[in-house]
């Protein structure tokens, strides 16, 4: 049912090329217009809740307590001079001044004046829902310019949540700007280095990304459910174009192939309806295993994991149906056209390429430097000895997955942003001010009973954190800590400050001492009473523990649903369990390769980060899901060509080679592809996205030298024997079609060349 249903979607567009065309044109318009109308609703604070800390908030929101976020103005002196009093005292007015009555800035408060007397803080209270004082920062940020312009000696600058979130974005932007201008060129240039000509080489790339728009057009759609989180059309980039020109090069190097099979006989629809049963189906089987990994992200609960998941899902959904519909239209529109302009040295290896793919059978005839027999040479040695290639290809992904076993993780945010100047801006704030490092917030609830006792236990516990030195700020004084009551009285907040850096060892020893002694000590006492700590080193602490709590049912989810998809499209359980474990040992290399780079510094000026010797917490999940969605899509195109050669009478062994033979070509082009769309995110500021970028570069590599040229044939070779159980595929009618006679979709091989 599913071959016939690629074969009648691929048929019909083949036969209405300008219909489908047209279809796919609106489709795209269509869901960028619909994109543009809703908007896209980016996820606020309340999103972002988790665990404890998410449980504070909630209480002190519901007290109608919990202080909104502040924006903040800092001046400094210039580089290399002294802070004068008289001067920033008049800045700090004139910031107070033209705050005032500003947008989504309830209140202006003091300034405030650092211990050193180099820096003074005008804090910004705001006001509204996040969403729409972020819409209001431009406006306040032409203010603070307009401080600075008047007052040139000395350095003003806006830092806060939502300033350092806008700067991340516009230099996200141009990130992202820049690793479009190195990927199309690169990818252009290497499907032409393939096709050998250069519309073929165009076609993927148009495809790809105009299933990109379509994306990005009902990814702000689907923000309305799943909010955005910033970094959405940036993964549908890199996803859209690795799939989307994957799954174009298999679908036309096919449709090349059963042409250069017929010696030119087959006209360009049939041959697209061949292709259309075959790599179509193969399209759908990649296109579905890759969604369900991403689909398993679901299963973290969170936020970011759930927006992201739905942008790429949609992405891969597109460039499926892509392939299936307007792809088959633009091959038969454009006939011989996609073959021209020929490139003179490329042209003749592209189709000494198509010609060897059709005679990689065993005993078939093909010149001896063709691609094919290459193949054919670099995989003998591994088909003769299995068990030796099988060990020594496991000892070297062992050997390169050691190092994940010492990783370590992180969710701090801050220290991982680009340094734009609200980032810049805040880390002078953390330096010049101790009270704006380390904060906790305790939130309390208690019932009518024990309304009257609440003001002195929570007097109790900032006294017990006065008596700690993890806990005792630096700048003492009134302002060490703060005690706020709902007007009820049966909710109330103890905000306490420490010297430390939020991600420092201290700032964790004193959340650990908050949560395990004094709140349960203190507060925690009440009968009836419901506590809970926040503040931004409990949000990363939370944070990471939520999702390390996740990744076991992650990865079973991944490994469940991958087993799955594999088992239901091949019905082998060989076939299905050792693709599972390959792409584990994938991402396994790939995370070794990781942490030994990005959690040393040998690196560091070539990839331009500084580490902190750690890994983003998000990565690792990203880059297991991924991967098993990418690895699993070569695993279906070789699989693919195995089981159609034994359909066709081969040996298991005879089909082996044929088929890896077959469709290396494809895989390796692919996988070129896919490193110069990854390698591009290498080169952000944000460091996560450096990360994500490397672990998937270095693991399609890994992938296809090692595990699919390797381990695979020589892991398919020993199970020779189980490798179709409990079924095996039935051989097709026998004759030069390998559809046969009976076929609905069978071409005569006579058929003219139109």
């Amino acid at each position: 049912m599913e071959q016939r249903l690629t074969v009648r979607m691929a048929t019909w567009s083949a036969r209405h090329p300008w219909r489908a065309l047209a279809g796919w044109l609106v489709l795209v318009v269509v869901c960028l217009a619909l994109g543009s109308l809703a908007g896209t609703r980016v996820a606020d604070s309340v999103d972002y809740r988790v665990g404890e800390a998410g449980r504070a908030e909630e209480i002190a929101e519901a007290g109608g307590i919990l202080d909104p976020l502040q924006e903040k103005v800092l001046i400094t002196p210039r580089a290399g001079e002294k802070l004068d009093r008289e001067a920033a005292t008049a800045a700090a007015q004139d910031v107070v001044r033209r705050m005032t009555g500003a947008p989504s800035v309830a209140e202006v408060g003091s300034p405030v004046w650092a211990p050193s007397g180099q820096a003074v803080l005008v804090p910004l209270i705001t006001k509204g829902k996040d969403a729409e004082v972020s819409a209001d920062i431009p406006a306040l940020l032409e203010r603070t310019a307009a401080v600075q312009e008047s007052h040139p000696g000395l350095k003003v600058a806006q830092t806060g949540h939502f300033s350092m979130g806008q700067g991340v974005s516009a230099n996200m932007g141009e990130d992202l700007a820049t690793a479009e201008r190195i990927t199309l060129p690169l990818t252009l240039l290497i499907l032409m280095v393939v096709f050998g000509a250069v519309v073929a080489a165009g076609v993927p790339v148009l495809l790809a990304l105009s299933a990109v728009a379509a994306a990005m057009g009902l990814s702000q759609l689907f923000s309305h459910v799943f909010p955005s989180v910033g970094a959405n059309n940036s993964l549908i980039l890199l996803m859209g174009m690795a799939v989307g020109v994957d799954y174009s090069l298999l679908f036309i190097k096919r449709v090349r192939e059963e042409r250069a099979r017929s010696g030119g006989r087959l006209d360009q629809e049939s041959a697209v309806r061949i292709a259309a049963a075959t790599a179509g189906r193969t399209v759908v089987i990649s296109g579905c295993a890759v969604m369900v990994s991403l689909a398993a992200l679901f299963v973290v609960g969170d936020v970011v994991f759930s927006s992201l998941a739905v942008s790429s899902i949609t992405v891969v959904a597109i460039v499926v149906g892509a392939a299936l519909t307007v792809l088959p239209a633009l091959l038969v529109k454009l006939g011989r056209a996609l073959d021209r302009p020929r490139l003179p040295l490329l042209g003749r290896l592209a189709d000494r390429a198509a010609h060897s793919a059709h005679s990689a059978a065993p005993g078939s005839p093909g010149s001896p430097g063709s691609p094919g027999r290459t193949w054919e040479r670099l995989l003998a040695p591994v088909l003769r000895r299995p068990v030796a290639a099988l060990v020594a290809g496991l000892a070297l992904v062992g050997a390169l997955s050691l190092p994940a076993l010492g990783i370590e993780l992180s969710s701090t945010e801050v220290s991982t942003l680009p340094k734009v100047a609200a980032v810049q801006a805040r880390d002078r704030v953390v330096e010049e001010f101790p009270s704006e490092r380390a904060a906790y917030l305790v939130a309390v609830r208690t019932d009518e009973a024990h309304r009257a006792e609440l003001p002195q236990a929570m007097r109790d516990l900032v006294k017990a954190a006065g008596e700690q030195p993890l806990l005792r700020a630096a700048d003492g004084g009134a302002d060490a800590a703060r005690i706020r009551t709902s007007d009820d009285g049966l909710t109330g907040t103890v905000l306490l400050h420490a010297p430390h850096q939020i991600d420092s060892g201290e700032a964790q020893d004193a959340l650990r001492l908050l949560r395990g002694e004094l709140v349960p000590e203190t507060v925690g006492k009440l009968a009836g009473t419901e506590a809970a700590v926040s503040g931004d080193v409990a949000r990363n602490a939370d944070v990471l523990d939520h999702q390390m709590s996740a990744l076991p049912w992650v990865i079973g989810a991944v490994l469940a649903l991958s087993l799955t998809v594999m088992l239901v499209a091949f019905r082998s359980v060989p076939v299905a369990i050792v693709s599972t474990v390959l792409n584990v040992a994938s991402a396994g290399g790939a995370l070794g390769l990781l942490v030994l780079v990005f959690q040393s510094d040998w690196v560091q000026r070539q990839l331009d980060y500084d580490t902190d010797g750690f890994i983003v917490s998000r990565v690792p999940l990203f880059l297991f899901v991924i991967l098993f969605g990418l690895s699993t899509d070569y695993n279906v195109f070789m699989v693919s060509r195995i089981k159609e050669a034994v359909q066709q009478g081969r040996s298991t062994t005879e089909a082996v080679l044929e088929g890896i033979t077959r469709s290396a070509g494809v895989v390796t082009g692919g996988a070129v592809v896919m490193v110069s769309v990854f390698v591009s995110f290498m080169f952000t500021d944000l460091l996560e996205m450096k990360q994500l970028g490397f672990g998937l570069c270095v693991a399609v590599i890994l992938d296809v030298v090692v595990i699919r040229i390797v381990i695979l044939p020589a892991a398919l070779k020993l199970l020779t024997p189980v490798l179709w159980w409990p079924s095996r595929p039935a051989a097709r009618a026998a004759g030069g079609d390998r559809h046969g006679a009976d076929s609905p979709y069978r071409v005569p091989a006579t058929q003219p060349v139109p």
